[in-house]
């Protein structure tokens, strides 16, 4: 008889049990990106609904703000850091293709050996991370997991774009998940559609810049983050509808149960269809953190949970629906119990 391998198990339910976020001391208005981009702050508002951003100084590295939000994350869940044995960090504006961000940031918060990646799955990064982690803890993989959705964009963004320039901006925020008495993470529903890879994307490969830069020197322009916005809201506009209510389904709810929703904030008046379309109830209160701090890609969901806590506008433990979607083009929607904060 062959040797039986043994298996493992985990918990019933795990939730997030504490959030914390790092916004850049600099704050930037519309007036300041709209001239290389012959714009103004008009139009900038009406087409995205920003008035402000946050840019990040050369010492706000990915690695820093990524352990100050973790920090906050880990002291608002009331748990000792030791008792976290997983880091996955979600981003796209890591320029390093190894090592990942995640060891270096365990190490620098004192996880020694704990299991550390990063996973790249664009603005949807934080709630497949989300997923990613819940699954692991009920699987018994991990007790609990520190997950940091985190970006630079100012770094990949070309400042004379005027497709991306007045969009992007940087942050960090960061959750514990963990074991709970009761269910505060819903199933995650999510995806991807290969078709519209182009939509967002890096306008040219690493390869093909080094060619460039053997044939024309100092004349070869590097890559930059590339996107074509009437795609991607029209993609968003037509699919996230059925995304969302399955999630809400799968969670055993329906839209009347929400106490808040939080949508990756990529457009303003993407985020007033995704309200529109589902019908909200009017004591559902609507993140809309990018008027203050742009589009943040895979940091933007738990920097909108901020918030709206801080405003008042949802409380801990109140019932949330995530929804991110991004490069890729992939999504990931889940049904949360939003979690404590610092």
């Amino acid at each position: 008889m062959a040797a039986r391998i043994a298996s493992i198990s985990g918990v019933e339910h795990t939730a997030m049990l504490g959030l914390g976020v790092y916004r850049p001391a600099r704050v930037v208005t519309n007036d300041e990106v709209a001239g290389p981009i012959d714009s103004s702050d008009e139009w900038i508002r009406s087409r995205s609904g920003i008035r402000t951003r946050r840019f990040a100084s050369e010492d706000e590295t990915i690695l820093k703000m990524s352990t100050a939000a973790a920090r906050d994350a880990i002291e608002a869940a009331e748990i000792e850091a030791d008792r976290i044995d997983c880091v996955i960090v979600a981003t796209s504006t890591w320029l390093l293709l190894t090592p990942a961000a995640a060891p270096q940031i365990a190490t620098e918060l004192g996880l020694t050996g704990v299991a550390a990646f990063d996973i790249s799955a664009g603005c949807a990064g934080f709630c497949h991370a989300v997923a990613m982690a819940s699954d692991l803890v009920k699987g018994g993989t991990a007790r609990n997991v520190l997950v940091i959705g985190v970006e630079r964009l100012t770094d990949t963004v070309n400042p004379a774009d005027r497709g991306t320039a007045f969009l992007f901006a940087d942050g960090a925020g960061a959750v514990v998940i963990g074991p709970a008495e009761e269910s505060g993470i819903g199933p995650t529903v999510w995806g991807s559609d290969g078709t519209q890879h182009h939509a967002i994307r890096q306008n040219k490969d690493w390869m093909q810049f080094f060619r460039e830069i053997d044939e024309q020197g100092t004349d070869a322009v590097r890559p930059y983050l590339a996107m074509e916005g009437t795609a991607v809201y029209r993609w968003a506009a037509h699919s996230l509808e059925k995304v969302c209510r399955d999630a809400i389904e799968k969670a055993g709810l329906t839209t009347d149960d929400l106490d808040a929703m939080v949508p990756h904030q990529a457009n303003g008046r993407i985020i007033e269809i995704m309200a529109r379309v589902l019908k909200l109830p009017e004591n559902c209160a609507l993140a809309n953190d990018i008027e203050e701090t742009g589009n943040t890609s895979a940091a933007s969901v738990p920097l909108a949970m901020e918030a709206l806590m801080r405003n008042g506008d949802a409380k801990p433990g109140g019932v949330a629906l995530l929804i991110a979607f991004g490069a890729g083009l992939s999504y990931a929607a889940q049904v949360v119990q939003l979690p404590n904060w610092k």
